[in-house]
């Protein structure tokens, strides 16, 4: 962690602002010092967005940059080979795709305040495709920043091997201009491109794409007179610009405009032209809001793109951005050894690589994400779910299709994976965040404020965001409407309380002060990661700021999701402290996230779920943390009550002494309260969320559940739901078998905090924790050495990785599991249990 000496910059600057900023600047602190912490904290978030604005923040596609601006410049790239007049039609790469003839790709190494490096393994284009990424700080506008594109040819690949590259360029906004500067030669450029532009948010600007290295491929046919003998072409294009995200149907389009031309004046079928001149663009620069480079290489090649904002002064050139490669990579390197350092027995390089790989597509998967939202805000009276059979009414209530877009909305966020879930998920979030804390607390803030300014009004965010055209091209209509009734884990609260350790840590050190000795002509980036957190004034100003927005998100689950116990007359000492997820179907309980996890069946509107009364234990126990640091005391001992009530209530509403775990509640035909037991991860959740303590009478046996080889214990990992079950691996089988890293994180978690402390089921927590935290990291590394991939689950027979690959989201958990204690069993207790 960085040390509040490192600030030295920021505080200078600080200090300058305070003595020349009017005084208007802190109108609304009322003292002097919470003027000085209004000032610094305004500083610190402006450098912040600075260093922040820029990034690869569109990763539905294999490589594009745009800033966290709407309507601004976004870029992106596309390539594919042209042996035959068909290959480029089927292998044309833009976003990424599942089972798209990869043998893996993401980052290598990633920091969002500095870049990184990726590759691309195209097997299908016989290509390895490496995008080195850097931004380089200076002006008003969030600096300068440049990319090199190096293609080789995989070995089994013909030498010759022709493959089109395109460079994707778009300018939306009013008052914005974009041009690409013209060719000595109509026909191409046999040097750079250069493309000026303007907008009210970048200011001037300068995109350059070099002619870098690599064989043009030449040609004796005719069309060479009008195509030109392989330079490198640009098409300058207007287009609406709702349609300017879909570069490969405009792309296809411009080039069947020129296939057409051909056949009509030039095409010869006895002299056909060699496929890559055929898929070659007319050359047209000029202005226009989208702009298409394209290039032909035959063999290996590499080139640059280069943006340099004009207030930034100097210009970026391609030495700089060699420079700049290697000492982010260095730099990367470095920070990540100290930050995430494996303990045993995941030491070895093999390891390392693994944990960088797996953490730099998880940070690098974080996006920027505007546009509008589908929203059902009807409030039909059947989404009140009171009545038996409400799945049927709210099915007939959706039909009636009252949805409407709402916004824009903008989200900055992670993403689960980039090529099957490419937006944001509420409770997929706060998993994602878990090692993003460890590495940037001040990224991590930017991304959980921007999830809370989603929130409307009541306290509801919805669950999926799908915001703009684009991410809905990549969702069923049927998924698409956002409902203000249904819930979603609130995993962000698991973030708010991280912070708030890691704060308390903090201000109990040396608060930060200027140190002249270290002052310094030049910002240190890394610093701003922790500049919440060396300046415990700001951290506090962080949690005030959040802390209504809290609360407001608490009081609305505690309102909408809120479970009958007075009705059925169950015995509970709180009358108040249960609840059920709405948006119950018989087979799927999507809002709950668990999807198709058994419950209750039929569902009744009676039912109490047992993994949201933990969920609304973990806010209660996060808002009396925060409450206690903003010395809140009053709040904080009413969260602190609501916290014991719904403990109290998981044992009285929950607990199943016969089946020796926690279950789901519900009704029977006599209207009295009855258990029905599934037993699997709804099982553990007081435990998986450290809602039961050490010495609980319940842990033992959830522990025995825990290690049974014959119920949820696998040598890949804890199953979603036991063996014994009669749904075990039935029907979709989402939630019914496979393996999930999320939970078996906060399992491996729990075990461990019970086997640091005194109780008599440290041993047994020991032993399990040992085990379990050395399958699931094996599980995930050998599918991933094999593969190329991390998968969405993993099959709790053989540990093959299922379902989604490249889902770099909360299975990169795997990251800090590598980096917890190694605590080997004292004495074996697998007897025991």
């Amino acid at each position: 962690m960085a040390s509040g000496r490192q600030l030295s910059l920021v505080l200078v600057i600080w200090w300058l602002n305070a003595l020349l900023a009017p005084i208007a600047t802190a109108a609304s602190a009322s003292t002097a010092g919470e003027a000085g912490e209004a000032i610094l904290h305004g500083e610190i978030g402006r450098q912040n967005n600075q260093s922040l604005l820029w990034g690869a923040y569109r990763p539905n596609l294999y490589f594009g940059v745009r800033p966290r601006i709407p309507k601004s410049l976004m870029t992106g790239l596309m390539w594919g080979k042209v042996e035959t007049y068909t290959d480029f039609q089927h292998t044309v790469r833009y976003t990424c795709e599942q089972n798209e003839g990869m043998k893996g790709y993401g980052w290598e190494e990633y920091d969002p305040r500095r870049g990184g490096i990726q590759t691309i393994h195209d097997i299908q284009n016989g290509l390895d495709l490496t995008t080195s990424f850097v931004k380089v700080p200076g002006g008003a506008h969030g600096g300068s920043w440049a990319a090199r594109i190096k293609g080789v040819l995989n070995d089994d690949a013909p030498k010759d091997q022709k493959t089109v590259v395109a460079f994707y360029v778009t300018q939306e906004g009013a008052n914005s201009e974009l041009e690409t500067l013209p060719s000595e030669d109509e026909h191409g450029y046999e040097g750079d491109v250069t493309l000026k532009g303007h907008s009210e948010s970048l200011g001037n600007y300068k995109l350059v794409v070099t002619k870098g290295e690599g064989v043009q491929p030449k040609s004796d046919h005719d069309i060479s007179a009008i195509r030109g003998p392989g330079q490198t072409v640009v098409q300058s294009l207007t287009y609406p610009e709702e349609q300017l995200w879909q570069a490969k149907p405009i792309l296809f389009r411009q080039l069947k405009e020129g296939v057409d031309w051909l056949v009509e004046n030039k095409y010869d079928v006895q002299d056909p032209p060699p496929p890559w001149q055929v898929y070659m663009l007319t050359n047209r620069p000029g202005t226009g809001n989208v702009h298409i480079v394209q290039k032909v290489f035959e063999g290996d090649f590499e080139f640059d793109v280069i943006f340099s904002s004009e207030s930034a002064g100097k210009e970026l050139t391609s030495a700089d951005l060699s420079r700049e490669v290697e000492a982010t990579s260095e730099s990367f390197g470095e920070r990540f050894s100290s930050v995430f350092t494996p303990k045993a027995p995941f030491t070895a390089d093999n390891f390392k690589r693994f944990a960088r790989s797996m953490f730099s597509n998880l940070i690098g998967g974080i996006g920027y994400f505007y546009g509008e939202s589908v929203v059902d805000r009807s409030y039909a009276p059947e989404y009140d779910e009171e009545n038996e059979g409400f799945w049927e009414e709210t099915a007939e209530a959706r039909a009636r299709n009252q949805q409407a877009l709402e916004g824009p909305y903008e989200l900055f966020t992670s993403i689960p994976s980039r090529p099957f879930f490419p937006r944001g998920f509420l409770w997929d979030e706060g998993f994602h965040l878990i090692p993003i804390a460890d590495w940037d607390m001040d990224l991590t803030l930017d991304i959980v404020r921007s999830w809370f300014n989603l929130m409307d009004e009541d306290g509801w965010i919805a669950r999926e965001q799908i915001l703009g055209s684009e991410a809905r091209s990549k969702v069923p209509p049927e998924f698409q409407t956002q409902y203000p009734h249904y819930a979603n884990p609130p995993t962000l609260f698991l973030i708010i309380e991280t912070f708030v350790e890691k704060l308390s840590k903090a201000a109990n050190g040396s608060l930060h002060k200027a140190d002249k000795e270290q002052l310094s002509s030049q910002q240190d980036e890394s610093v701003l990661a922790t500049a919440s957190l060396d300046n415990p004034e700001v951290g506090l100003e962080h949690l005030r700021r959040l802390y209504p927005l809290l609360q407001r998100h608490f009081n609305w689950f505690r309102k909408t999701q809120a479970g009958d116990i007075k009705s059925y007359e169950r015995e509970a000492r709180s009358t108040k402290e249960g609840y059920r997820w709405r948006g119950r179907t018989p087979t799927h309980c999507l809002t709950s996230g668990l999807d198709d996890y058994p419950r209750p069946q039929p569902p009744h509107p009676g039912e109490l779920h047992v993994d949201l009364l933990s969920w609304v234990g973990v806010m209660a126990r996060s808002l009396a943390n925060v409450a206690d640091a903003l010395e809140l005391t009053a709040d904080a001992d009413q969260y602190k009550q609501i916290l014991t009530a719904i403990q109290h209530n998981l044992d009285d509403l929950h607990w199943s002494e016969k089946d020796g775990c926690y279950c789901d509640a519900t009704v029977d035909d006599f209207e009295e309260h009855t258990l029905v037991c599934h037993k699997g991860y709804i099982s553990l959740f007081p435990f998986l969320t450290g809602l039961l303590k050490p010495d609980s009478q319940q842990l033992g046996k959830l522990l025995k559940l825990i290690g049974d080889e014959e119920e949820l214990w696998s040598p890949h990992g804890l199953r979603s739901l036991s063996k014994t079950d009669e749904f075990y691996g039935t029907a979709e089988n989402y939630w019914r078998s496979p393996v999930w890293i999320n939970i078996n994180y906060l399992a491996i978690v729990q075990l461990c905090n019970v086997a640091k402390q005194e109780g008599p089921h440290r041993e047994t927590a020991r032993d399990l924790y040992s085990r379990l935290r050395r399958n699931i990291v094996d599980t995930v590394y050998q599918n991933w050495e094999e593969t190329g991939f991390a998968w969405e689950q993993y099959n709790p027979e053989t540990g093959n990785g299922q379902r989604t690959q490249h889902f770099t989201g909360w299975t990169s958990l795997v990251v800090k599991i590598m980096t917890m204690e190694d605590l080997p069993p004292v004495r074996s207790v697998r007897d025991e249990l």
